[in-house]
């Protein structure tokens, strides 16, 4: 959240001087630690957030790959001619130990084209695919084993 204060405050300044930044990291430190006192959060939590961005930030990038896959497989399956598609309710149960993670997952799938999470409870996904092809592999996918070791 203190890096998240002092960016705010530096894109809202406009520019980026030693005064507008000094004043910033003061601002910042003054905003984290009515956060802190206040709001639930602690220096733990926030140590904690730092340690993850970098695996957060690896697989917001595989999950753009995924629907940029998903995309052309889709526009493919639409303007081809030859295919004939078969929608398809899947289901399947996930390892994921965490709420947040299968919350996670589920998104994932839902923001992937040619995919709609229907339902999830307990661990057990229902997921309605544009194509028999779409839903192959989906409990074994890319997306759900990078999430399988963040909440390890």
């Amino acid at each position: 959240m203190f890096l998240l204060y002092f960016v705010l405050w530096i894109i809202y300044f406009g520019s980026v001087t030693l005064e507008s930044v000094l004043f910033g990291l003061g601002i910042a430190a003054a905003v984290f630690a009515f956060t802190c006192a206040f709001l639930d959060h602690s220096i733990k939590k926030e140590i904690f957030i730092y340690r993850r961005l970098p695996g957060m930030a690896h697989y917001v990038y595989v999950l753009v790959c995924e629907i940029v896959k998903a995309n052309l497989a889709v526009i493919h399956m639409i303007l081809s001619e030859e295919e004939e598609l078969e929608p398809v309710l899947v289901s399947f149960h996930s390892a994921l130990k965490t709420p947040t993670g299968r919350a996670f997952l589920a998104n994932a799938i839902t923001l992937t084209p040619g995919t709609i999470t229907v339902s999830l409870e307990d661990g057990e996904y229902v997921v309605h695919c544009l194509d028999e092809d779409l839903a192959e592999g989906m409990d074994t996918s890319v997306c759900a084993k990078m999430i399988s070791e963040m909440e390890n």
